[in-house]
């Protein structure tokens, strides 16, 4: 049965998207999606058939990395181990697609999901059964924990309590994850990376993953005041920026919250305006952290209702096409494989490796 869960994003329109199709820019570069999403909700599905469909696209994407979106938890059995059900569907998805009978791609070959922190030391049974369900693939847990008091911000559809990256038994819980090995997500907005400052700084030996650019907001209370907005968040990310233990994600701007608007015109929006409307914020993202701590990411099917996965990908590309061709070995496969602890070979031309049989 599908989950009752309803999407707080952007309604996907694949009619319209296919008004936008354009060729790729650079086919060769190798690509490792470090964020996409599979779910199975009522009137919102997003599964392998409908990944394969948006990678298929001439862009060479090697790998992806899901990250946890409560898709196909258990629906019985304790509270705190329901969450392994996602990691058990997930490493099936990825064993289908590392037969090889559906391409080159190697879906999923990083896990990200979901174990309460606030557990604190109790957390350590849950960990542990999601590295039995997936021992070559589990790579890293992220908690629901972007929050704005004003109703009309959410982007998920269970809307977490505040604080929460500041709690303290979080704090004790997400300790526990370099002891397996183990990242951390983080998905939160701008107006909570001084809590993300702090968690990082208490946590020193912990690799953080800042998701969708710190979450910079133009809704809401934030609607038409970009400039300021922009300003408050580069100083944020500027302090964020001296943690050596601090990776960033480039994406998630096809999100409402972002307050762009693609998704209202008679046609999506090419990937020349987009990489014009995102550039000053992973621009400025590149150039405090470097590109080898910063990773580009579709945040797919999320991102999906505001423009198509070839533009996003052809957007990304426009921006960093003044970088070396090191620099863009990272932003567009490198740091993603060395943060989730990737096989090398899926950032190596395809001339200069040789695909695994499985």
């Amino acid at each position: 049965m599908a989950s009752t869960l309803h999407s707080p994003h952007i309604p996907v329109r694949e009619e319209w998207l296919a008004r936008g199709a354009e060729p790729p820019l650079e086919p060769a570069l190798p690509i490792v999606d470090p964020h996409h999403h599979l779910w199975d909700r009522a009137g919102d599905r997003y599964l392998f058939d409908d990944l394969l469909r948006d990678t298929r696209g001439g862009h060479d994407i090697r790998g992806t990395v899901f990250v946890t979106c409560r898709s196909m938890f258990r629906a019985d059995g304790p509270e705190a181990m329901r969450p392994v059900g996602e990691t058990e569907f997930v490493n099936g998805v990825a064993a289908q697609s590392a037969s090889g009978l559906y391409g080159p791609l190697r879906a999923c070959q990083g896990i990200v999901g979901f174990a309460d922190l606030t557990l604190g030391e109790r957390v350590a049974p849950v960990l542990e059964a999601h590295l039995r369900a997936a021992p070559e693939r589990f790579r890293g847990i992220r908690n629901n924990t972007a929050f704005h008091p004003d109703p009309g911000i959410q982007t998920n559809p269970i809307k977490p309590r505040e604080g929460l990256l500041a709690d303290p038994t979080f704090l004790r819980g997400a300790g526990l994850l370099p002891r397996y090995g183990l990242t951390l997500d983080v998905w939160a907005y701008h107006t909570q990376l001084a809590e993300v400052e702090a968690l990082a700084r208490a946590l020193p030996d912990l690799t953080v993953i800042l998701d969708h650019l710190g979450g910079p907001i133009g809704i809401g209370p934030f609607a038409g005041r970009r400039e300021e907005v922009f300003g408050v968040w580069r100083a944020a990310m500027r302090r964020l920026a001296a943690l050596p233990n601090l990776r960033v994600k480039l994406g998630g701007l096809g999100m409402a919250l972002s307050g762009f608007r693609f998704h209202e015109a008679a046609t999506p929006p090419g990937s020349v305006e987009l990489a014009a409307a995102w550039a000053p914020y992973i621009e400025t993202c590149i150039a405090l952290f470097g590109a080898h701590r910063c990773m580009f990411e579709s945040n797919f099917s999320v991102d999906k209702g505001m423009f198509g996965y070839s533009a996003c990908w052809n957007a990304f590309k426009r921006i960093a096409a003044a970088a070396s061709d090191d620099e863009k070995a990272a932003l567009f496969a490198g740091t993603a494989i060395e943060t989730y602890r990737l096989p090398p070979h899926l950032g190596r031309p395809r001339a200069a490796t040789q695909e695994p049989l499985a």
